[in-house]
């Protein structure tokens, strides 16, 4: 029987001379790649240029490394044992993800995976040779605790205040820090300010602290000298207080369990020594978390010196406490558990006990902290955040959902997947309510997603397999060799068993982390000899020439990204700040020459193309606009940007019918999106009136019976929401919304159904509505001008509501009251669209139907809508509206008051005075200079 090979013996023991400077430069330049990818490589799921650009770099440069340690390696590798085959194996994770190209939901968001997974794959397979050498290898693990230093500081800096700071230390090569200020190290949601620190998203922190806070302690109760133990001890205070305001539930809850299953692979005096240091500082953790999480608070509102050496004070004087008790336990209790039970480990199971009485101790501990007052010695936004772990809360249940809609993409699509990115492409078919989330929130269901069944089996079996041989050889590994892997096993594992629920692994960086803990495990694995004679030149050189022909293929395709990439940011900028159209378009063709289905370009020249067009009425902005669209959406079928597009070019080309066709034919795309059957609808029933009018029967009940059956789809799925939990979230309103409730009930009160059509627009029009929709007589003048002014009226009284929120500190109440006023906003100008088209069909009947029906625009509907508009800092139209509504008689009130708004939309932007209407107005009332001016300034 063959033996088994461990680290140790595999690695050479020296290095030799003449590799020994180029090994040290490779392996410096690997330490500042990982100290880079942490602040540059960001979410890679979504649709967003500012994330891609990180991405082709550090695939460029993990690339370059990867052909390094090719040239440096290449006369010592041998195919010998299994540990060798696994740098052949690793090739295969980016291989999947190229054979999912093919039919990929989206090509360009399985581009940037198939990037990723190389930067995964040179990541391993560099970390695996450098790694080798035990002089590299302590000084790249120096290196990473280092960064996760950094790191956990910089989170600090912007919890306590010093964003400034901050942001100077890394916006000279982070493009996000902007205006000085990293952008959300502290990010804001319900559950009020959390702490993000590089991540821009607390749970990865959370999972990051996790990790590192192992990785510390280990190498604490490592450390043989003093310096050492000191601040590693230093740092556990400054990891617990962070992971505590990240208010994560799911770190909160894992914790536990990843320090449980850690404590197996030690030793009983080990285990007694991760506890007891654990314990000392989450005690003194404990005892600062309130006035650290207060002072943090405050000075994210405003900043005073003061608050923040009051907050620096807490955390280092309780940093240093537990460095120096962490170093008392080290030197004096440590030496005298290992004379006491020294004699019991070689025992077996003797290293099971402890840990079984720690998984009770575990559950006592959530139990007080969760189930009684003892969390009240929390601050309040963290107890909540405690107090609300069950499995019927929110989150969790949302969870569930995710994973059962996962499990129907997986079925649609099982051998070779969607492509990476498919999740985000696909979710709004497959989804069962109208949540939003681009991710899974569980690492491997989106993986099997993204690359199949034959894909998902080539990654599980890559890590299990690295896992299975590392927990076979611990048992026999010399102490060294067992000290180095472990370091590695922290970490693959902490943020691993954290993805199960959640995105980590859509952070780049978080997946180098991983791979780079592989490949920690992988060079001190059991490695048994090879049955096979795998060790021969031509299949060695066939290897290296493959690697190397494949890792040039994508160096050049890196290069040509990152060229787009920069055109596409340059356009995306130039769109705020400048009005030529050759400027914004010249990058934007660059762009694309090289990515034509690039998703955000192809939009942004489209949407130029379109505005162009409208004012030169030229049709070869059309046609351009045209070719850019669908050439983009080859790879891009389910891009909801570009489909809206096409629509619109439709519109713009005067073809309805094709618009209409578009939002039909996609429609099964965004099950749960209420804007897309709001279109859907709108210009179902428009064709369908324009049938009516020219008496073609066939044609209206065409396009009646699409609407009426997209409404139906809309009832049914209103229905079908209220079946959830009530502890679930819906997500996104999904309603019938004021436009969906004019068009359908149009079209059923058309149909002979007037009992169908009030209760459908009654359906559209609530809170504040009901005595309209209750008098019986809808689609008349009296009517819509009742609703445009009943929605003027609430829609300011919202917003005046919302001010003073705001002023008075009250966010989420100002949040609630801005969403109301632009909902009773939309409405009214909903009703005023509708008259209008009404008043403009009408006209289009035979003179026969026109008796006694239809709607008129009167000046009072221009007056209410004008004002709508201008609170709606919509000026332009608002200016227009009320322009439109004026006359000679200035005795008339209503015509005064609409003078009045028109002259004060023209002062407040800035525009030439309509001096003729100004002095008919104040001849007619000179007070109304007065009122000009209230109305101008009036807070919006």
């Amino acid at each position: 029987m063959s033996k088994p090979v461990y680290g140790k013996q595999a690695a050479p023991s020296k290095m030799s001379e003449k590799n020994s400077g180029p090994a040290w430069a490779l392996c410096i330049a690997f330490i500042l790649f990982l100290g880079w990818a942490p602040f540059q490589v960001g979410l890679f799921n979504g649709m967003r240029v500012e994330f891609e650009k990180p991405i082709y770099v550090a695939a460029l440069l993990s690339g370059l490394l990867l052909l390094v340690c090719v040239v440096l390696y290449f006369k010592t590798f041998k195919l010998d044992e299994q540990r060798d085959l696994l740098t052949l194996a690793a090739i295969l994770l980016p291989l999947t993800y190229a054979l999912s190209l093919w039919g990929a939901a989206s090509h360009y968001m399985a581009m940037n995976m198939l990037f990723t997974q190389f930067t995964y794959a040179a990541v391993f397979i560099t970390s695996v040779y450098l790694l080798r050498q035990k002089q590299l290898n302590n000084v790249i693990q120096l290196g990473i605790l280092a960064i996760a230093y950094l790191i956990v500081g910089f989170g600090l800096l912007n919890w306590l205040g010093s964003w400034k700071l901050a942001g100077s230390l890394v916006g000279w090569f982070s493009d996000t820090v902007v205006n000085g200020k990293y952008t959300e190290a502290v990010m804001t949601d319900s559950n009020g300010l959390r702490l993000t620190s590089i991540f821009q998203y607390a749970n990865t922190y959370a999972a990051f602290l996790m990790a590192f806070l192992f990785v510390a302690l280990f190498a604490l109760i490592r450390s043989r000298k003093w310096y050492g133990q000191l601040m590693h001890g230093f740092m556990l205070v400054p990891f617990i207080v962070s992971l505590l305001l990240t208010l994560s539930r799911g770190g909160l809850v894992l914790m536990p369990v990843v320090f449980i299953i850690l404590l197996l692979f030690l030793k009983p005096v080990q285990q007694l020594l991760w506890i007891i240091n654990l314990a000392i500082a989450g005690v003194l953790s404990l005892l600062i978390t309130n006035p650290v999480t207060r002072l943090g608070l405050e000075l994210n509102t405003a900043f005073t010196s003061t608050a923040a050496l009051h907050g620096w004070g807490y955390l280092l004087g309780a940093s240093a406490c537990t460095a120096a008790l962490c170093w008392v336990v080290q030197h004096y209790l440590a030496p005298w558990l290992s004379r006491k039970l020294g004699s019991i480990e070689s025992r077996r199971w003797s290293g099971a006990w402890i840990p079984v009485v720690s998984v009770a101790g575990v559950l006592i501990i959530a139990f007080l902290f969760i189930g009684t007052s003892a969390r009240n010695i929390l601050p309040a936004n963290i107890g909540t955040r405690l107090e609300n772990i069950n499995f019927k809360q929110h989150s969790v249940l949302e969870r569930f959902t995710f994973y059962k809609d996962a499990m129907k993409v997986v079925k649609d699509y099982p051998v070779l997947g969607t492509g990476g990115g498919g999740w985000a492409s696909l979710y709004e078919h497959y989804q069962n309510n109208p949540y939003l989330s681009r991710q899974v929130h569980n690492f491997f269901l989106q993986y099997l997603i993204e690359v199949g069944i034959l894909g998902f089996i080539v990654f599980m079996g890559f890590i299990l397999f690295i896992f299975y041989k590392y927990i076979r050889g611990y048992l026999k590994r010399d102490n060294d060799d067992y000290n180095n892997g472990f370091f590695y096993l922290i970490i693959a594992l902490s943020i691993l068993v954290h993805s199960l629920l959640d995105f980590n692994m859509s952070y780049a960086f978080m997946g180098i982390m991983v791979f780079l803990g592989l490949g920690g495990m992988t060079v001190v694995m059991e490695s048994r000899p090879l049955r096979l004679r795998w060790n021969k030149l031509w299949i060695r050189a066939g290897y290296f020439g493959l690697l190397g022909i494949g890792t040039g293929y994508l160096l050049f395709l890196s290069l040509g990204y990152i060229s787009s990439s920069s055109e596409a940011y340059a356009a995306k900028k130039l769109v705020n700040v400048s009005q030529s159209y050759d400027e914004i378009k010249a990058p934007l063709v660059q762009a694309l020459k090289t990515r034509p289905n690039h998703p955000e370009s192809a939009a942004y020249l489209s949407m130029l193309d379109q505005q162009v067009f409208t004012q030169t009425q030229n049709e070869q902005f059309l046609d351009e606009s045209y070719a850019v669209l669908t050439r983009a959406l080859e790879g891009e079928p389910y891009n909801k940007d570009l489909l809206s597009q096409l629509a619109k070019y439709y519109d713009l080309k005067g073809q309805s019918e094709e618009s209409l066709q578009v939002y039909q034919d996609n429609a099964d795309k965004f099950m749960w999106d209420i804007n897309w059957y709001d279109h859907l609808i709108s210009r179902a029933s428009l064709l369908g009136l324009q049938a009516y009018a020219k008496q073609d029967e066939a044609g209206k009940q065409k396009y009646f019976d699409s609407a009426l059956a997209s409404y139906k789809h809309i009832t049914d799925g209103i229905e079908h929401l209220k079946t959830l939990p009530p502890e679930q979230l819906q997500g996104r309103e999904f309603f019938v919304t004021s436009t969906i409730a004019l068009n359908a009930g149009r079209i059923q009160s058309l149909s002979g159904d007037g009992e169908a059509a009030g209760a459908t627009v009654k359906q559209g029009f609530i809170n504040g509505y009901e005595d309209l929709t209750d008098a019986g007589t809808l689609w008349t003048t009296d009517w819509y001008s009742g609703v445009i002014s009943r929605s003027q009226e609430l829609g300011a009284a919202a917003l005046k509501r919302a001010l003073d929120a705001y002023a008075l500190g009250q966010t989420d109440l100002g949040d609630q009251e801005t969403v109301n006023k632009e909902r009773y906003f939309k409405t009214g100008l909903d009703a005023y669209a509708h008259a209008a088209a009404d008043e403009e069909w009408f006209s289009a009947l035979p003179a026969e139907e026109q008796q006694g029906r239809g709607a008129m625009i009167t000046s009072a509907m221009l007056l209410n809508a004008g004002k709508i508009q201008y609170l709606s800092k919509q000026f332009q139209a608002a200016a227009a509206t009320l322009q439109q509504g004026l006359n000679e008689d200035y005795n008339d009130a209503v015509n005064r008051e609409t003078a009045r708004w028109y002259l004060a939309v023209l002062q407040r932007t800035q525009s030439a005075q309509d001096q003729a209407v100004y002095d008919k107005l104040i001849a007619a009332d000179p007070e109304e200079a007065v009122k000009i001016n209230e109305v101008a300034v009036m807070p919006l």
